[in-house]
């Protein structure tokens, strides 16, 4: 699983027993012409699609020693992903799955969920232990 996340099969798993189609894994991205596998540090972008209503998620699973680089990844990514999704397929919303566990840890970093807030980052939270999806925060 080393081109993987670790969580990303659960992920894919919560989002298929949440009545989602996974359409594209991993979902592609061009722009300005090249073509652009979202895959950076071997965490992989999900397309689904439910309802008429199309997704695209990013899993982040915040493994390093810093929580603070993790987050400024994260946030990075998410906001190039928001960007060329607007140009490319504007209907797909973004989403940046974490865990549960992880959703937990980062709740005591005010500066965190004020960057989230602010920068309207839609999260999708997941429990690893039943491959449920917990919630959805936009």
């Amino acid at each position: 699983m080393a081109a993987k996340d670790k969580f990303h099969e659960v992920l894919k798993n919560a989002l298929v027993k949440d009545g989602w189609t996974v359409t594209d894994d991993p979902y592609v991205l061009k722009i300005g012409g090249k073509k652009q596998e979202i895959d950076f540090g071997a965490e992989k972008i999900i397309a689904a699609e439910k309802d008429g209503k199309k997704i695209a998620v990013e899993l982040k699973s915040f493994l390093s020693d810093s929580p603070f680089n993790d987050f400024y990844e994260a946030l990075g990514q998410y906001i190039s992903y928001e960007i060329g999704l607007s140009l490319q397929e504007p209907e797909r919303i973004p989403f940046l799955a974490i865990n549960q566990m992880t959703a937990h840890r980062l709740e005591k970093y005010e500066a965190i969920q004020i960057a989230f807030e602010r920068q309207h980052v839609r999260l999708l939270i997941f429990d690893v232990e039943t491959e449920t999806i917990v919630s959805w925060q936009q």
